[in-house]
């Protein structure tokens, strides 16, 4: 029988290669594979002006991450865990983020134009300057959330919840708000020409300067609300509650101040 010839190179490479088979596979980088679509979740990674247009992220876990900037262009993002997130001045027109959860998300000045937000989650959001016309945000959770200068020119916000939310300067020009809870809300400035608002609750909320030409608060409740200077010129406020409201200088509807 032939001698076993002993090679050192080649015994430490067998000895090398059975350990790393032994050894767990390196861990994936997730924000690369989230870029590369083989994964939905990158919780708190950092993908600030990518572009991610049209992509579905139905169900996606981006909770806490850094999105400024980032084109999220008809993307799907329903479901999507988006709570904490950064994304000022993102584009999310015509997305879809229908029961989504962005609560505590950051959208100074995002695009939002058309998107679909039905059931989303967005208390305590911070949507300052967003542009959002034509919207959807039926039976939406806007608790607390800031919306002070926004754009919701035809807006639909059916059963919308903005109980306390800022809407100070906020544009729902011709926006549908049936139903809608603005309880205490901060209405200053608002823009609500001809919005509907049938159904809504704004007890307490502060309309102070708003513009309501022909806007539809029949059946609202706008009890303990304070509408000092607030136009209400040709507004339609059969069965409104206006107990305890306060009024001065209050334009009414026939042309009359109060």
């Amino acid at each position: 029988m032939a001698a076993f010839a002993y090679h050192p190179i080649r015994f430490v490479l067998v000895v090398v290669l059975a350990i790393a088979a032994q050894l767990p596979a390196a861990q994936a980088d997730p924000r690369s594979d989230f870029v590369a679509g083989a994964t939905k979740t990158c919780p708190g990674c950092d993908l600030s002006g990518l572009s991610f247009k049209r992509r579905d992220l139905t169900g996606a876990d981006l909770s806490g991450a850094n999105l400024k900037d980032a084109n999220f262009h008809d993307a799907k993002l329903t479901g999507a865990r988006l709570s904490g997130a950064e994304l000022s001045g993102a584009n999310l027109n015509k997305a879809t983020l229908a029961r989504a959860d962005l609560t505590g998300a950051t959208l100074r000045g995002a695009l939002l134009y058309a998107a679909n937000l039905d059931q989303a989650k967005l208390a305590g959001a911070d949507l300052t300057e967003a542009l959002m016309g034509t919207a959807r945000l039926t039976r939406s959770d806007l608790s607390g959330a800031k919306l002070a200068d926004v754009d919701l020119r035809k807006g639909r916000l059916a059963e919308a919840n903005l109980t306390g939310a800022d809407l100070t300067g906020t544009a729902l020009d011709l926006a549908f708000l049936r139903g809608a809870r603005l309880n205490g809300a901060a209405m200053i400035e608002t823009r609500l020409i001809g919005t509907e608002l049938v159904d809504a609750v704004l007890a307490g909320a502060d309309l102070s300067e708003a513009d309501a030409r022909g806007a539809n608060f029949r059946g609202a409740d706008l009890s303990r609300a304070k509408l000092n200077k607030t136009n209400l010129l040709r507004a339609n406020l059969y069965e409104t509650r206006l107990d305890d409201a306060i009024f001065a200088d209050t334009t009414m509807p026939d042309g009359t101040t109060r």
